[in-house]
């Protein structure tokens, strides 16, 4: 079979941006500056169970801490949460109980 009969399997498309795909730590520079949420694309917790975010009453938070405590993001999304009064689950590393505490001194 020469070259010219061989046809591959692969599509000629098979190549997916990972920006397009929204792929975390991979941002579109001009679409930053237009999106106030595009610190999310990095955000550690879009790459894990969210379950862990939202614990049940009583339920531990030390898992979704620990993944926010090495999160690149971490005061973007605790920024976010105080200023739209998220009520449930951890943001920014914090539980609702310590972002209220946090209101409260401020």
């Amino acid at each position: 079979m020469s070259a010219s009969q061989y046809r591959s399997s692969v599509p000629g498309n098979w190549f997916v941006d990972p920006v397009f795909l929204g792929v975390p730590g991979v941002r579109r520079p001009e679409v930053d500056d237009d999106n106030p949420l595009s610190w999310q694309t990095d955000a550690l917790c879009s790459q894990t169970d969210p379950e862990a975010f939202f614990p049940e009453k009583g339920g531990s938070t030390r898992d979704a801490k620990r993944i926010c405590s090495t999160c690149d993001v971490r005061g973007e999304c605790l920024d976010y949460a105080l200023e739209n009064d998220e009520r449930f689950g951890i943001w920014g590393g914090l539980s609702e109980r310590e972002r209220r505490k946090l209101k409260r001194r401020a």
